[in-house]
């Protein structure tokens, strides 16, 4: 009876046995699909506010002025010492000077009331307490916008990422190579977080961070004008070698794209926070895109895979990226 059962069960054993192997080795394939691999990057900028620079109104001299006034410099603009002695001298010098004084008075006060209204104040406003915004926006398309990668490859190759102007050129076109494929639009999240000079680099670095720890490696970046590739190790094979059996079930049935732009501007900047709509998330990228250089102190643009041949599941996109809303 014994010998019947150990016969009957011995089969049921080794079927069990062999499941748990196939099991063991899909799911640990699975476990590799689930971590984003091949990732771009692009950044640069800096959190420094100006050493040993203060700012100093403008100031203005009667037309034609030029020579030394006391209190006022060589060519310099009017000192109260200066002043003081024409008051109340009659006759057409004192007059005449007197008007050219109200003149430059009324002109200073007009362009101090143009930079205010404007924001524009000066670079004593650039200091450790001015407020920055540090700002992440989060696009997922179809893995069809194919081109798209190849966009993002040739911005890195090219960009200039130790100028401002360079830096707000990789935001604009980044921005417009998303704009061109809202066909592929899926996935939208981003928002906003204010902070001070002396906290926002924290704030920029963990954010980029959060996203660069999604990628297995970071196979093109040019940061700070440092251009660096690799190949992706860990990069699946063209599409049409399926020798592996498990393939299908490790990738999933969709294939995505992820790309993230982080910018830290001075003073007020903010994008809709529940971008739930394709009209939204334009909108959000012509915002971002045309931030002016002299507003921007950082960026970074970061894509997911890099590699040709790479994939990113429904899978990877739900474990990576649960933020991302449908659009």
């Amino acid at each position: 009876m014994r010998k019947k059962l150990q016969q009957t069960i011995k089969p049921l054993l080794k079927t069990f046995l062999a499941l748990s192997l196939v099991l063991a080795l899909a799911l640990g394939h699975a476990d590799g699909a689930l971590a984003a691999r091949s990732g771009g990057r692009i950044g640069g900028g800096s959190f420094r506010a100006p050493s040993g620079r203060t700012y100093t109104p403008r100031t203005y001299s009667p037309p034609g002025g030029g020579g030394y006034y006391p209190g006022g410099g060589f060519g310099g603009g009017f000192g109260f010492p200066f002043l003081l002695p024409f008051w109340g001298i009659g006759g057409g010098f004192g007059g005449i000077f007197t008007i050219l004084i109200f003149l430059a008075i009324a002109n200073f006060l007009l362009q101090t009331f143009r930079r205010v209204s404007s924001g524009e104040t000066g670079e004593a406003d650039y200091s450790s307490n001015s407020p920055v915004s540090v700002t992440r926006l989060q696009v997922g398309l179809l893995a069809q916008a194919r081109e798209l990668q190849n966009e993002l490859n040739h911005i890195a190759e090219t960009a200039d990422t130790n100028t401002p102007e360079g830096r707000a050129e990789i935001l604009q076109e980044a921005s417009l190579a998303l704009l061109r494929h809202p066909e592929y639009f899926v996935y939208a999240g981003g928002g906003t977080q204010q902070a001070s000079l002396n906290s926002a680099e924290g704030q920029f670095n963990r954010l980029s961070l959060a996203e660069r720890s999604k990628f297995s490696e970071e196979t093109l970046s040019n940061v700070n004008n440092q251009l660096k590739a690799a190949l992706a190790k860990d990069a699946l094979p063209p599409t049409g070698e399926l020798d592996n059996p498990t393939r299908l079930f490790t990738e999933g049935a969709g294939e995505y794209i992820i790309v993230t732009l982080l910018a830290a501007t001075l003073g007020k900047f903010d994008i809709p926070t529940a971008i739930n709509s394709a009209d939204h998330l334009r909108q959000a990228l012509r915002q971002i895109g045309s931030i002016p250089s002299e507003k921007l102190l950082a960026i970074e643009v970061l894509w997911t895979p890099q590699a040709e041949n790479d994939t990113l599941t429904s899978d990877d996109v739900l474990a990576n990226y649960p933020d991302l809303r449908l659009v």
